[in-house]
């Protein structure tokens, strides 16, 4: 009777936690478009690291802000402290239940430090993966930056580091999460509408 009223208690907080996406794939693969398409048909709360962190380098006053423009114009990745912190203090201020986290994990420290800080304070629903090959994504990036993205990265010499960085660190976890049977595999290499058309095959399988 006791052990049945404690699964029970357990499966009531595991519901109660806020329910995460990963939302990984090379620069340029358009998983910003996506996330906001989702968030608006879905309801998903969409954090992207990336934004989170140049919001925190512009913020004034900030300890970290020199740092994260360091870190994000040499395509390297930021502290996974920084990170976690600036993704839980979104969710918390949120006060919303399901979260697209576009851009995270990005390599094995991002990984460690998500499941030793936020793996309990959170439900992982799986990992979305837009597929997209180098040359798409690089032309992608550079027509971005043409047309005044603002973004310090978007230019030859950032992108090759950021498909390193990718290549390198980003693909490894994705194999991780595959081995677990969590990754959802999306082409993006077709237009924003027919990727989002898979998109939605993938969400409407959620209660």
């Amino acid at each position: 009777m006791w052990d049945r009223c404690i699964r029970r208690f357990s499966d009531y907080i595991i519901k109660m936690l806020p329910e995460v996406v990963f939302v990984l794939g090379a620069p340029g693969a358009g998983k910003g478009t996506q996330c906001s398409l989702i968030s608006k048909e879905f309801g998903f709360v969409h954090l992207s690291a990336g934004d989170l962190l140049r919001e925190e380098r512009q913020r004034p006053g900030s300890e970290y802000g020199e740092m994260i423009e360091e870190k994000i114009r040499n395509g390297e990745i930021v502290p996974v402290e920084v990170t976690c912190s600036l993704i839980h203090n979104a969710i918390q201020k949120s006060g919303k239940t399901r979260f697209l986290i576009d851009g995270f994990p990005r390599n094995k420290n991002n990984l460690e430090g998500w499941e030793r800080v936020m793996a309990d304070k959170t439900k992982l629903l799986f990992v979305l993966f837009f597929e997209c090959s180098r040359d798409i994504c690089t032309e992608r990036c550079l027509n971005r930056g043409a047309a005044g993205s603002g973004r310090s990265d978007d230019n030859l010499e950032s992108l090759k580091k950021r498909f390193n960085t990718y290549l390198n660190d980003t693909m490894p976890i994705i194999n991780h999460y595959d081995e677990q049977g969590l990754v959802r595999r999306v082409n993006a290499e077709v237009s924003p509408e027919e990727v989002f058309n898979d998109v939605k095959k993938i969400f409407k399988g959620l209660d």
